[in-house]
């Protein structure tokens, strides 16, 4: 059994750091300021991985083999396998004509980009979120921004910008229920804490997305359905995670958000403004609302897609497929590496078990909404074929991208080298209520998830809080808190929404740069949440 050694350059942790963050500047510095397409980053970044893995860490050849296997295998399923239906069922809609329909009834709700933007990015983006998680809001919510008009690039990155206060209770609370489980810490102090952190940066949220598109001049026009999302949204958010849960948080904050919102717009309207009208509104105005059962048959994939997945979520569905998976460990690397103090708090072999739950992902959820779709709608056996393969063509480089991302972060996590940065902000003293964010951001940055930034950094979080006399519930809080906001700058995400939305691949260095700085200031901001919480009103927290 190979043993991690987290401070490999001449014992000193400062320095092993240094070289640990070699692959993660190498991806900054290819996707960030060469401007290299996210697929050729993360071949870059996997390239220095392997060198720093093999020569540094001295981690045997044949387990870097089965590490990088490992990461591609769990990115090609699930994470994959969850946005490629995604985009079937997007592709399905517009083969069959019913997506103009669906851009018709939105733009009889609002004409307004902004509002467009706060209603499907944002409130809708976080009711998938809350129900799937794992890619799934950003494809569709790009998907559907796409087909309204916006460009591909705002249709990406607004979205990639909503998909963040609502992802630590993603999926049903799973990355809660993951760090729960990792710590031991009581899942409604995590959830209550979470909540806490969160629902001040949701209050504000909607607002900040208009101002990214339109500035000051386009917030002021659009203020009370901003206002009207974001206070609706963080009062349920904070409500239900502390009183009630993780699991159903973000559908209860997304619906009634949804619901305050579409309400608003009945007694309101913004302003016109011809400058950012959107294509689809200038479509219809003049025109009829379709008949209410015409709009029925163009939402039919969407409401499908929401029916699987809130089917697949129920405790009794969810065991019954959950039975029906493959586990194994993975060969030559479950057990084959030895985690040690301060990782853990007792040499722990690390397991590496791969779970093929095909029946119980939330990507089989959504090619049951898609193949079901397909057969609502008519669409015979040979043009499903087609689109299958066209989005096979089309999301060829992102499989690519996600699958190389994947085996770079498993590699530094069994590696030893992600551990190694984690000691690193652990050093970081008083500071740490600061930096515990950070260490979810990066998490988050290079593994795609806040589920797997709990599982990687969660027990790093509590023993470095008992350390230095910190809650350790308020610090596993923080990692997932900070974590949300690395989902932005992921490689996956990014491809995901380049993909959804119809970019060039070769786009994507652009939609980095622009969700590089949003990032850096959201988990500064969460950062700073956590220091007043952890200091100035520590009874504020559990």
């Amino acid at each position: 059994m190979w043993q991690q050694n987290y401070a490999p350059v001449a014992g000193s942790l400062a320095w092993s750091a240094v070289i640990a963050a070699f692959p993660v500047l190498v991806l900054l510095y290819a996707i960030g300021i060469r401007r290299v397409a996210s697929w050729k980053a993360s071949l870059l970044g996997l390239a220095a991985a392997v060198i720093v893995a093999a020569f540094v860490y001295r981690m045997p050849l044949p387990l870097v083999g089965d590490s990088l296997l490992y990461g591609a295998a769990f990115g090609a399923f699930p994470i994959f396998w969850i946005i490629f239906w995604a985009i079937v069922l997007y592709r399905i809609t517009v083969e069959t004509g019913q997506f103009e329909i669906l851009k018709s009834s939105i733009g009889h709700i609002t004409g307004d980009r902004n509002v467009q933007a706060v209603l499907i990015a944002f409130a809708f983006g976080a009711f998938l979120e809350g129900a799937a998680g794992f890619g799934t809001p950003v494809a569709v919510a790009a998907a559907i921004l796409a087909g309204l008009g916006f460009s591909s690039f705002y249709a990406s990155g607004i979205c990639l910008l909503a998909n963040t206060a609502p992802v630590a209770f993603g999926s049903i609370g799973i990355p809660l229920v993951t760090l729960a489980s990792t710590t031991g810490l009581p899942i409604n102090d995590l959830s209550a804490n979470v909540g806490r952190i969160c629902a001040p940066v949701s209050l504000f949220i909607p607002a900040y997305l208009v101002l990214v598109m339109n500035g000051i001049s386009g917030l002021k026009r659009v203020w009370p359905a901003a206002a009207t999302c974001g206070i609706v949204f963080a009062t349920i958010q904070f409500a239900t995670s502390n009183f009630i849960g993780p699991y159903l948080t973000d559908i209860l904050s997304s619906t009634l958000s949804i619901g305050a919102l579409i309400l608003l717009l009945r007694f309101w309207k913004p302003a016109p403004d011809p400058a950012i009208a959107s294509t689809a509104a200038s479509s219809v105005n003049g025109a009829p609302n379709p008949p209410a059962v015409t709009i029925a048959k163009a939402w039919s994939p969407y409401v499908l897609l929401v029916f699987f997945i809130l089917i697949w979520s129920l405790p009794g569905v969810k065991a019954a497929f959950d039975s029906q998976s493959i586990v194994f460990g993975w060969p030559g690397l479950h057990r084959a590496v030895l985690q040690v103090a301060p990782i853990v708090a007792k040499p722990t072999p690390y397991t590496a078990l791969y779970r093929f739950r095909w029946l119980a992902e939330s990507g089989t959820a959504c090619a049951f909404a898609a193949l079901s779709s397909a057969l609502f709608l008519r669409v015979s056996p040979s043009k499903l074929i087609r689109i299958v393969g066209h989005c096979t063509r089309q999301l060829a480089f992102s499989f690519l991208s996600v699958t190389t991302v994947l085996a770079l972060a498993f590699l530094m996590n069994y590696s030893g080298s992600t551990a190694t940065l984690g000691l690193a902000f652990a050093a970081t003293g008083t500071a740490f209520p600061f930096f515990s964010a950070t260490l979810g951001w990066l998490g988050v940055f290079l593994t795609g998830s806040d589920t797997s930034s709990n599982a990687l950094f969660g027990n790093l979080q509590q023993i470095t809080a008992i350390r230095l006399g910190l809650k350790p519930a308020l610090m596993g809080a923080a990692n997932s808190a900070g974590g949300v906001m690395g989902k932005m700058i992921s490689l996956q995400s990014i491809a995901v929404a380049a993909a959804a939305a119809g970019m060039k691949s070769e786009d994507e260095p652009k939609l980095f740069r622009f969700t590089l700085r949003h990032s850096l200031l959201l988990t500064g901001i969460i950062g700073l949440i956590t220091l007043v919480y952890a200091y100035v009103l520590p009874q504020f927290a559990r």
